[in-house]
């Protein structure tokens, strides 16, 4: 493969940025601001890491407008975050196109009246049940399941070892990673004389629009009706999605997060890793439950909340630091307890 090449005045035009220093610098690759190498260009989002802009091996950097200037060539951005990403994109092209499929493989199995699309990859030892629907160009990589009467619609891309049970919907431009499991049984059971008897799981699982979800999730599928995922919605690694669960749009869903039965989320919602909310709850629009904390009750639109059970944030950081200095206040009682005593 020829290597690609381009001037930092080439790459400041292709993100729109402004180029403070030398634009004949050329460059040859993107790399972490502290992995970069001469010919390699990295960003700089945080200010918290702006010491090393003076320690970088890179030849550029893409920063923020707040950077003024710097030991080496920077291109100043609006978001150095989105404009790293353009830049990414032009040395380094989807890498994964090289190994998705882009045909049927002879060995997949394909069941009586399966509807492909046009332009699709099918991988190695997938499995289309009867009945299901590929959209145009998607993809679906070696190993996979997708049950019988599930529609997957256009520019999906579906990894190794994904199974997708019946009568499952799941929408355009969604990505799926390895072990994830849509429309996997809801935990029901009821407890008849000391047994657990379980309750059937009839429902669905819809997955709308440009949503992506990590490597081994499970999501489950309604008792009744559907658990949907709403249209934008990122769900990372090791998330758990109980039946009749509902996230609205553009939601994000941070690793080994745990969503009770019909709980219902709005939208914006951010759960940060390890919460975890109990069923039949609401938490409103654009709220932020803070890592490791615990949803009990609904939780109004537009709050920021943490601790378990969660309270507004600025209350359980307040508690956090009372409870730090408990040992001194131990130590103090005790003080005052024995100048009492000795007083006796």
């Amino acid at each position: 493969m020829v290597p690609i090449r381009k001037t930092l005045k080439e790459i400041a035009s292709l993100i729109d940025g402004e180029l403070i220093g030398n634009g004949d610098v050329e460059i040859t690759n993107v790399n972490g601001i502290r992995e970069a190498r001469k010919g390699e260009i990295t960003f700089l989002a945080n200010p918290l890491y702006g010491s090393l802009l003076n320690t970088t091996g890179a030849s550029a950097v893409v920063t923020s407008k707040d950077i003024a200037e710097a030991p080496k060539p920077i291109i100043r951005t609006e978001n150095p975050s989105v404009a790293f990403s353009k830049v990414i994109s032009i040395f380094q092209p989807d890498r994964e196109d090289a190994v998705l499929p882009k045909s049927i493989h002879k060995s997949a199995i394909l069941a009586k009246n399966v509807t492909l699309g046009k332009n699709i990859g099918i991988g190695p030892h997938v499995v289309l049940e009867d009945s299901s629907v590929i959209g145009d160009h998607t993809v679906i990589s070696a190993n996979a399941y997708i049950g019988p009467n599930t529609k997957i619609g256009k520019g999906c891309r579906i990894y190794p070892n994904v199974t997708i049970r019946e009568n499952s919907i799941v929408g355009d431009n969604v990505v799926i990673h390895s072990g994830t499991v849509i429309g996997s049984d809801g935990f029901g059971y009821i407890n008849v004389d000391g047994v657990h008897q379980k309750i059937p799981q009839t429902g669905t699982v819809a997955i709308e629009d440009d949503v992506e979800i990590g490597s081994n999730v499970s999501i489950d599928r309604a008792r009744f009706g559907q658990t949907r995922i709403g249209k934008g919605t990122k769900i990372d690694n090791l998330v758990q999605i109980a039946h009749n669960v509902k996230i609205g749009p553009h939601s994000i869903i941070v690793s080994q997060t745990g969503i009770s039965g019909s709980a219902e989320l709005g939208k914006n919602v951010i759960l940060a890793g390890q919460v975890g909310v109990v069923g039949h709850v609401v938490i409103g629009d654009n709220t932020i439950v803070g890592a490791q904390s615990g949803v009990s009750k609904s939780i109004p639109a537009g709050s920021i909340v943490l601790g378990s059970p969660v309270k507004p944030i600025q209350d359980e950081k307040r508690l956090y630091v009372y409870i730090r200095k408990l040992p001194e206040l131990f130590k103090a009682v005790k003080e005052l307890k024995d100048k009492l005593l000795k007083k006796d």
